[in-house]
């Protein structure tokens, strides 16, 4: 877990929108933004952070780059989950689970689809 890239919240914001897209353009990307929408260049130079961190990579169509993710969604999505487990749980999913229990952060139904979903995989 240690090599894992986490993503800032700005940075997350526009890697959803892309993988939501398949594939855009900035302008495209700051179209989907909610208000107040970042500017042009602000959204163009996250973009390019994605990048060098590995997550998007692009097309040229003359001096237009299309951006698209190279990480999928599945990928950071088991990445993150694997970082909080790892270092807030002890590696242990019993925790963590137990952690959104006693938080109230589970409704008796949210349980229930577990519980169901448990017994599907045994």
């Amino acid at each position: 877990m240690e090599d894992f890239k986490e993503l800032t919240k700005a940075e997350e914001q526009i890697m959803k929108e892309l993988w939501d897209m398949g594939r855009g353009f900035v302008k495209e990307i700051v179209d989907r933004l909610p208000e107040p929408k970042p500017a042009y260049n602000t959204v163009s130079t996250i973009v390019r952070i994605l990048e060098t961190k590995g997550f998007v990579t692009h097309e040229s169509f003359g001096k237009s780059h299309q951006y698209l993710p190279k990480i999928s969604k599945e990928e950071y999505k088991k990445g993150i989950t694997g970082k909080l487990l790892t270092n807030y749980f002890d590696n242990s999913p019993k925790r963590m689970l137990s952690y959104f229990l006693e938080e109230n952060r589970l409704d008796v139904q949210e349980l229930d689809e577990i519980l169901s979903i448990i017994e599907r995989n045994k």
